[in-house]
């Protein structure tokens, strides 16, 4: 016969199965179609444990503060918040990142626990595999937390999970990149060695703007100002990394647009550029198709290919003897020179559209040789100012 031991506070019962687990039964309170009385019963290893969990039910029950755990495994939410709650929220270029990170690296390893039971252990050595395992980067693992972390963030708002068990686990540092801005000399030679390259143009307003590749690629005649010698960054080409991925605009990175105030030499490798381009229209005819009136096209006016304006750079660069150099350390170059030439960070970091000066201090304030020894040189004709 099984003994069955009523619970000291008269919530719920407690017995010892079969199967040798123990079970606390307790009611939650009643159906409202039948009137009876709706029973929900909990498992645990121990009686010390399952009397542990029933006393913590009972006074969440009492304050009425209790929550239905969720019957979802993780690779189930995450289904579900992806299609639901992240679709249509966010570019296609991130989209196609939350799934890879969800289907590569989430679901394998933690998609079958049930959603209400996941905790914060199992999500630490899943981090921790991540890095010694799959010898992935800490920059990686971050972002698959970050994905995680948003993931169960919008289960505990539902009421799915009460809290996020992902604040609780340890993130590895991450080291910055580092940067190789040009110095003067490289950049002259650069410009030297592109002279006559099908992307010239490209990567020279590049240098001498600061524009994303996207945002390059992404850069339609109705955001140039030829006027004001302005260019208006509002969104950038993407390409979902999905097999056959379709190129689309999307917003900026930050979601944000900016004005860039050019150069005037700037304008006019854009003038050049818009009469290549009738140029290759008028010999493409009825092939030439640019729906977006984007400003830089191939011969036919579809939409530059980042792989090949970035292949072509690389291999310009490997033969200046300059192979760590990426199509990214353009814009760094920009804004070392914008500093060196005097530009104060605010304008600096609006014209990179970072979201704040401090950022764009922390990246390059300190990169310069030639900016250190002009503030010694400055600290120099003051002291011999102030000591006569």
């Amino acid at each position: 016969m099984r003994k069955t031991r009523k619970n000291a506070q008269g919530a719920g019962t407690i017995r010892k199965r079969a199967d040798g687990r123990w079970e606390a039964r307790f009611t939650t309170g009643f159906d409202p179609a039948s009137g009876k009385q709706v029973q929900k019963s909990i498992y645990r290893k121990t009686q010390k444990e399952v009397r542990e969990k029933l006393a913590q039910i009972t006074t969440e029950l009492d304050n009425g503060t209790y929550m239905e755990p969720t019957k979802d495994t993780v690779e189930e939410w995450l289904d579900t918040w992806l299609e639901t709650y992240v679709k249509y929220s966010v570019k296609p270029y991130t989209l196609d990142a939350y799934q890879r990170n969800c289907d590569n690296y989430i679901k394998p390893m933690l998609g079958k626990i049930r959603l209400a039971t996941l905790n914060a252990p199992q999500i630490q050595r899943f981090y921790n595999g991540l890095l010694t395992e799959k010898e992935l980067s800490p920059k990686t693992v971050r972002n698959i937390h970050g994905v995680f972390h948003k993931a169960l963030e919008q289960a505990v708002k539902l009421g799915m999970i009460r809290s996020n068990p992902t604040n609780l686990c340890d993130l590895p540092k991450v080291h910055r990149k580092e940067i190789h801005p040009m110095e003067q000399e490289e950049i002259t030679a650069f410009l030297k060695a592109i002279e006559g390259c099908k992307y010239e143009l490209v990567y020279r307003v590049t240098l001498f703007t600061g524009m994303r590749q996207g945002e390059i690629l992404g850069l339609t005649w109705d955001c140039v100002d030829f006027q004001h010698n302005a260019l208006y960054v509002n969104k950038q080409l993407q390409k979902t990394k999905k097999v056959g991925g379709q190129y689309v605009l999307a917003p900026t990175k930050s979601g944000r647009s900016r004005m860039i105030t050019v150069a005037p030499s700037v304008m006019n490798l854009l003038k050049k550029q818009k009469s290549q381009q009738a140029q290759m229209r008028l010999l493409a005819g009825q092939d030439w198709k640019n729906p977006w009136d984007l400003v830089f096209t191939n011969e036919f006016g579809g939409n530059l290919s980042h792989f090949t304006v970035y292949k072509t750079f690389k291999e310009i660069v490997k033969s200046m003897g300059l192979e760590q150099e990426r199509f990214h350390d353009l814009r760094h170059s920009y804004a070392v020179v914008s500093l060196e030439s005097g530009d104060d960070i605010k304008t600096v970091q609006t014209n990179l559209g970072h979201a704040t000066a401090s950022f764009t201090l922390d990246v390059y304030g300190h990169i310069s040789q030639k900016m250190r020894q002009q503030s010694a040189d400055r600290m120099e004709q003051f002291i011999r100012k102030v000591s006569g």
